[in-house]
């Protein structure tokens, strides 16, 4: 697989997948801006090549062509972020956007609307014309997006069929390979891996995968009820899928160091270790089970966390999850954030660990398989 630095994109256009799929205000600001950044340093390697760049993306899931979703404030960010003007499309493909392609100079940015206003994009088979259409408006193919590498649509990956030996990873996307790679072929150990999250039945995949590759599993969020259900323990109210229990119980069976919360605040803030009785609902770890969670991290050599151990939304329920991220973030070993809600519940510290991952699902998948269908088209 090339990388950006391998093409020669002196005067090319150059269309390339980025992630601007950022969290918007009623009011259609942007709220955190931390996707757009992370792609400035492959856009701003293309303007100094004196490429003309050419940005495609997905806010949001669309149904149809909304105002709601449309790519403009990325479009007003980015132009205060690289402090000169972006183009703006207000389509994705077509005749007016060949011409905005045509007239573009070395070194300007376009971005072109949000590519989900097509249904082609999620599904490249109602009409494979729609990637075709978007290579036409390029010579060369850059695909900057980890988060998004695990869908195989038309922009991630249909795409690039039209690029052969003419398409490269970006530099997030090379730097999610790297160090998700390294982890999975040689962390430094011991290995502990952190997994949270509401549902055993969307992370089956990867808890398998872990739990056959970490020293140390700690499974914490709602998900944990159906493990500690599968044990015999009482867990009350709390969210458990029934149909995943024998599930749990062949996960349990593949690590001897599997933690699972011995404590839990429930909604009405009261704190019981053990059985929860039936009344109550578990909603975050408790303190005993967070303090012996950090003890056991102080002897870890590297750390992946993925999923929040309790609803850290609410205030009351995010003490578990603030702790571990705290004591984490001072740990002297290689620490890595799996992306997705896990990023927002360590923001206070996300600049302590070692790396933060721009994908949810994405890192996820690459961790569970080895590599991502977006990844793979660049390879082809």
């Amino acid at each position: 697989m090339l990388t950006v630095k391998d093409l020669d994109v002196g005067n090319k256009a150059v269309l390339v997948r980025v992630d601007f799929n950022v969290p918007l205000d009623k009011q259609g600001n942007i709220t955190d801006d931390s996707r757009i950044v992370a792609s400035l340093p492959t856009i701003n390697y293309l303007i100094s090549k004196n490429a003309k760049v050419i940005l495609v993306s997905h806010l949001g899931r669309p149904k149809g062509k909304t105002a709601e979703y449309t790519l403009a404030p990325c479009s007003k960010r980015l132009s205060e972020l690289l402090g000169k003007k972006v183009l703006f499309a207000t389509d994705t493909i077509g005749p007016e956007v060949e011409e905005l392609v045509r007239t573009m100079q070395p070194g300007d940015v376009l971005l072109l609307e949000n590519v989900r206003f097509y249904p082609a994009e999620e599904k490249p088979e109602l009409d494979p014309a729609f990637a075709k259409s978007l290579a036409k408006l390029a010579d060369l193919y850059v695909n900057d997006a980890f988060g998004t590498a695990h869908r195989a649509h038309s922009s991630t990956a249909t795409v690039a069929q039209y690029f052969t030996g003419k398409k490269a990873a970006g530099f997030l996307l090379q730097k999610e390979i790297d160090f998700l790679g390294s982890l999975l072929k040689n962390p430094e150990r011991p290995f502990f891996a952190i997994i949270g999250g509401a549902k055993v039945s969307t992370k089956i995949g990867v808890l398998k995968a872990l739990a056959s590759k970490v020293d140390v599993l700690m499974i914490g969020g709602a998900m944990a009820y159906t493990f500690l259900k599968a044990q015999g323990i009482q867990v009350g109210s709390s969210l458990v899928e029934d149909s995943m229990l024998e599930t749990a119980r062949e996960i349990l069976a593949l690590n001897k160091n599997i933690y699972l919360p011995e404590d839990s605040v429930t909604e009405d803030g009261k704190t019981f270790i053990g059985n929860i009785p039936d009344t109550c609902k578990g909603m975050d770890i408790g303190p005993k089970t967070a303090e012996k969670w950090i003890s056991a991290l102080q002897n870890a050599k590297t750390v992946l966390w993925n999923g929040p151990v309790g609803v850290f939304e609410n205030p009351n329920f995010a003490k578990g999850t603030h702790a571990l991220a705290k004591a984490i973030s001072e740990l002297s070993c290689t620490t890595i954030i799996g992306g997705g809600d896990t990023v927002a519940a360590v923001e206070p510290f996300a600049d302590k660990f070692t790396h933060v991952s721009t994908g949810g699902g994405a890192t996820l998948e690459f961790i569970e398989f080895g590599s991502l269908p977006g990844i793979e088209a660049l390879s082809t």
